[in-house]
Order: C-alpha cells, then structure tokens, then sequence
C-alpha cells in the first residue's frame, strides 16, 4: 500500500490547505496538492494527499471514499505510478500501436 492517494471528483472551488484538513481528520497529512490549470489557476478536479503512514492512509481510503463532499462523490485511492495505468500510457504512443517514428508505419527505420 502506498501513502501516496489520488483524490477524484473534488468541488472545483476547494483549495489544497481544504483537501489536507478534510484528510487529516483521518491522520497526519504530509501534503496535500489540488492540481490547477497553470492559466486559469482553477481546480482540475482532482488532486493528491500524502499521509505520514500506510496505515494513516488506508484510514482515508476507508472513511472518504465514495463520500459525498460539496455535493460530488468523492474517489480516494492509492496513488499508482505509470506502470500501474491501464492503458500503458507511461510509453510512446506511436510504439505502441506500431506507428514507428513520425507515422510511417513499423519501428524506427
């Protein structure tokens, strides 16, 4: 399990020192970030907290997620690193599909 959580579905109006006093009814919070449009400065819609133990953060998990917070259903996660994505999209997509270098088809030739 992984301290790291991935938070979904936030009210578009709630601030990172919001999300961090939400989880840290639930434990120590190490970090809390609400990730924004770097132009607008408004919430994404979904954001990361860091608890200080896997224990800590197993809590969160329990008690939040689903959780109706500001009128949307909150998802709490453990966070996961490109690997664990569905869709493989830590790779280059044109390798993936067999595109190659600049579309061409087949591998880089």
């Amino acid at each position: 399990m992984n301290k790291k959580l991935y938070v979904g579905n936030l009210a578009y109006a709630i601030t990172s020192a919001q999300l961090g006093e939400l989880f840290a009814k639930h434990g120590k919070v190490a970090r809390a970030n609400v990730i924004t449009y770097h132009d607008t400065g408004r919430s994404k819609g979904f954001g990361f907290v860091e608890m200080d133990t896997e224990e800590e953060a197993k809590n969160a998990i329990a008690a939040l997620n689903g959780v109706e917070h500001e009128g949307r259903p909150l998802t709490v996660d453990a966070r996961r690193g490109p690997e664990g994505r569905p869709d493989g999209l830590g790779e280059r997509r044109d390798d993936r599909l067999g595109g190659g270098r600049f579309g061409r088809g087949g591998r880089d030739r």
